[in-house]
């Protein structure tokens, strides 16, 4: 049975979707052990569903082939335990069509996708390349807003449309200044995107979100501290102020790190500091040097004083 946690909903696109790496090698050989050893780790700590090959996941720089293989892997680690949710994003639509009909063939349980480009892209153009994708999948497929790398801003009108489609269930959301969330999604839920499960991603405004009353938290974090993530999302849901609270001013070093690096570089030094596994990210992207990588244990060290007993399986 998959986890409902404090919500209850039965979309695969609630509570607490954790984002782990992708370990490969340089030359992008997917390393499948690992990926089964991180997608297991989530899925006995209680994720409510694992986003495989997210931006986290570096899906980008992974061959059709080996993002194939991870899914594979996390499919064979979680045994149907915890709903997996798989990256398709590609420059081409009919890439990620193959990409959608891959995941599906090897038993993930839903979709994320973002509208990579190179050429910018029009509204409309994202339109069309949305509903090809959803046509080729009865797989439920959630809207990856995600600015910051593909350039791209979804205006209302074209969530709105996008709404309508079949197959299409949910949106991740990118993160906000703060004290602007509450207001956007009041607004959200109040017009036809609001038929969609609705979620946050940046997760230094997690706690916002949540207690916002988000539908889910696609987070980086949850990837290599779920027990910890997981706690978060429990206290928000039961409406836990202060408890949140003190998560979160817990993880303000954490937070600080993923602002000033980028999630992804943050998320491969923690996941090698914690003897998750070891792993490089993906060339050009160099691992954060000896003193960063210091900052990073520190502030795991921050997390785990909190309640290491909690956090660590």
């Amino acid at each position: 049975m998959f986890h409902q946690g404090m919500i209850f909903n039965m979309s695969i696109f609630h509570g607490l979707s954790a984002f782990p790496i992708t370990p490969a090698n340089e030359h992008g050989a997917v390393d499948a052990e690992g990926v089964m050893r991180l997608t297991d780790h989530l899925s006995i700590n209680g994720v409510d569903s694992i986003g495989l090959l997210g931006s986290t996941g570096t899906y980008a720089y992974l061959s059709r082939v080996e993002r194939r293989r991870a899914v594979r892997a996390a499919v064979k680690a979680v045994g149907g335990k915890t709903p997996l949710i798989v990256g398709i994003g590609a420059l081409r639509t009919d890439d990620a069509q193959n990409l959608a009909s891959d995941a599906a063939a090897e038993g993930a349980d839903g979709l994320l996708m973002a509208p990579v480009s190179y050429t910018p892209l029009t509204q409309d153009e994202v339109y069309q390349h949305y509903v090809a994708v959803a046509g080729v999948t009865s797989l439920p497929l959630c809207i990856y807003n995600n600015p910051s790398t593909t350039r791209f801003s979804f205006g209302r009108e074209l969530l709105e449309r996008l709404s309508d489609v079949p197959n299409i269930a949910a949106i991740k959301m990118p993160p906000l200044p703060e004290g602007a969330l509450a207001q956007e999604l009041t607004a959200l839920r109040g017009s036809p995107v609001g038929k969609l499960n609705i979620g946050y991603s940046g997760d230094w405004i997690a706690a916002e979100a949540l207690l916002a009353g988000c539908d889910a938290w696609f987070s980086v974090l949850g990837g290599f501290l779920p027990k910890l993530a997981k706690a978060l999302v429990t206290a928000a849901y039961a409406g836990d102020v202060h408890a949140v609270n003190h998560y979160q001013q817990t993880l303000q070093p954490m937070w600080l790190l993923f602002r000033e690096f980028g999630s992804l570089r943050v998320a491969y030094a923690a996941t090698n500091a914690m003897g998750l596994l070891t792993a490089r990210p993906p060339l050009p992207i160099l691992p954060l040097d000896s003193h960063n990588q210091n900052r990073v244990v520190e502030a795991l060290q921050a997390c785990l004083g909190h309640d290491g007993a909690m956090i660590m399986s």
